[in-house]
């Protein structure tokens, strides 16, 4: 009989451990890039010129005994080296954490863009089919027009009359 452990067609148990180490992706960048940020700041340069200086100092003042990188410093060389090779590969990936948060909005303001175009584009042929409808309606100067033409034409009528009944009395 097969082992069980090894059979294709049996899931696999629950609670089982990965083979390797699973890392969250998105937390290991978020850490990167807080440490890129921070390698970037004036505070970084101030405390690593304070590390350096204190490594030279104490290599090159403090008894024989102590010291642990005579001159030339090699040691300090590799720590420096080091570090530069772990900051590089931070930086590149906070860049590209930032290049990915610039394209999600991008992406969005072009998507709002067309939105307020379309918006745009439909309040104007709004506004155009009301302008239409409006030179078909009679406006207030229309109106105001009309009536006073209307009480010239009774008043000059009103001004007729007396004379027909004048006319017509003699």
């Amino acid at each position: 009989m097969a082992d069980s452990r090894n059979r294709l067609d049996q899931p696999r148990q629950p609670g089982r451990l990965p083979r390797r180490p699973q890392w969250d992706a998105e937390t290991f960048a978020a850490i990167a890039e807080r440490t890129a940020r921070f390698l970037g700041t004036w505070a970084f340069i101030g405390y690593m010129t304070l590390v350096v200086l204190g490594w030279v100092v104490w290599n090159v003042f403090a008894p024989d005994s102590v010291r642990f990188d005579n001159y030339p410093f090699i040691f300090l060389t590799l720590m420096l080296s080091l570090q530069a090779s772990y900051a590089a590969p931070l930086i590149l990936l906070a860049q590209n954490r930032q290049a990915d948060r610039d394209r999600v909005t991008y992406e969005q303001d072009r998507s709002r863009t067309e939105r307020s175009m379309a918006d745009t584009e439909y309040l104007t042929r709004e506004l155009a089919a009301l302008r239409a409808a409006m030179g078909e309606v009679a406006t207030r100067d229309f109106l105001r027009s009309e009536l006073a033409r209307m009480m010239e034409d009774l008043a000059d009528r009103d001004r007729e009359r007396p004379r027909e009944r004048d006319g017509a009395e003699d």
